[in-house]
């Protein structure tokens, strides 16, 4: 989940487009706003903008033309229970007034991605099962733990919500899609095996190849530019205490969080190795535009679990560079298609509240 999708509620401390405008004034008052809201030394944002202003708001994934996003909000005045999906133009901002929503407004959704006709979306959700908001465990025995939900299955969506396919019917949980940038293939999370493990299906559902099989959660999975290489982020236990504790939180739909770490692969899964032994929470990871790099969020600086802060690592290994520079949580960083720009979640710019919102920030290198 990169993505895990519900790491906002166990780590976040707790439609009117407002587009610019184009007079020298609001330029202005826009720039201070921008440069405000990027900390010293986040040398590779360039500029930065607040896309959204309450609520739990995450997992901004581009279309393929990069002219829209689509992600996921729980903000109460959108009248939303719990994670819906909603629709946004590259320069639109969110207020109280809600974006369009490409969810039923049913159930909880999570992980939504464009497919390339940018017409439609991929998700998944429990809507087929309870059109309720299932409950959300985030404790168990004092440690943090995160819902794995049996009812999730993956859809597609047109951009005015209305479903018009179900990929996956499986029993058990199916989430966590993300598509590959070369247009052709799905790689997915699911417990079809007994265990959570990453699989790799065609955009209609059909080839389903399961591509990872060691004991222990993996997920959060993205393709790298060119398709060839898979980077996700696991939970692998290795004792035999804590082979007992997994697989007794699992077989109650239940995960514990706290210890992952990156791992690379071909996308057949072959040539699969860890990428990082940092300790503590590394996880959603997407590939840089060269190819060359992952971006990634990661506490394993902190003393008491927090911050977050966004890191870059080459894909040997080499060459950690600290990236934000924040005292609370980033995480959800995702490239635009061309590159230039970088959708990330912040609790930045939140009043000292609980509220991540998302923002877009110019990159440069």
């Amino acid at each position: 989940m990169n993505k895990i999708c519900f790491i906002i509620l166990i780590f976040a401390l707790a439609s009117c487009k407002n587009e610019t405008k184009s007079t020298s004034k609001e330029e202005t008052q826009t720039e201070v706003i921008k440069d405000s809201l990027i900390f010293p030394g986040e040398k590779h944002f360039k500029s930065i903008r607040q896309i959204t202003h309450g609520g739990d708001n995450a997992e901004a994934y581009w279309s393929f033309d990069d002219k829209q996003l689509v992600f996921q909000s729980n903000f109460s005045k959108w009248n939303v229970g719990c994670d819906q999906m909603f629709l946004m133009n590259l320069n639109d901002t969110f207020d109280s007034v809600a974006p369009p929503m490409v969810s039923t407004g049913k159930g909880r959704t999570t992980c939504s991605y464009f497919l390339p006709d940018n017409k439609h979306i991929i998700y998944a959700s429990t809507h087929l099962a309870d059109e309720n908001c299932p409950e959300t465990p985030l404790r168990k025995n004092g440690k943090y733990i995160w819902p794995v939900y049996d009812s999730f299955d993956i859809f597609v969506a047109d951009l005015e919500g209305n479903i018009v396919k179900q990929l996956t019917h499986e029993k058990g949980y199916d989430a966590e899609p993300t598509v590959s940038p070369k247009g052709d293939k799905i790689v997915f999370t699911s417990t079809r095996s007994g265990d959570l493990e990453l699989y790799t299906m065609n955009l209609d559902g059909t080839d389903v190849t399961q591509i990872t099989d060691e004991l222990g959660y993996d997920g959060g999975a993205f393709f790298s530019p060119d398709g060839a290489k898979i980077i996700f982020r696991s939970s692998r236990p290795k004792t035999e205490q804590e082979i007992k504790e997994y697989e007794e939180l699992l077989a109650e739909g239940l995960v514990e969080p706290t210890e992952m770490e990156l791992y690379i692969c071909n996308a057949d899964g072959s040539d699969l190795r860890q990428l990082t032994d940092l300790g503590n929470a590394n996880w959603s990871p997407f590939f840089h535009p060269s190819g060359k790099k992952i971006l990634f969020s990661s506490n394993f600086e902190a003393e008491r679990g927090f911050p977050f802060n966004l890191y870059l690592i080459d894909i040997d290994g080499k060459n950690l560079e600290r990236v934000t520079h924040s005292k609370t949580f980033d995480a959800f960083p995702v490239f635009s298609n061309d590159g230039k720009y970088l959708a990330f979640s912040s609790n930045r710019n939140n009043g000292g509240g609980r509220d991540t919102n998302l923002f877009i920030a110019e990159w440069q290198d």
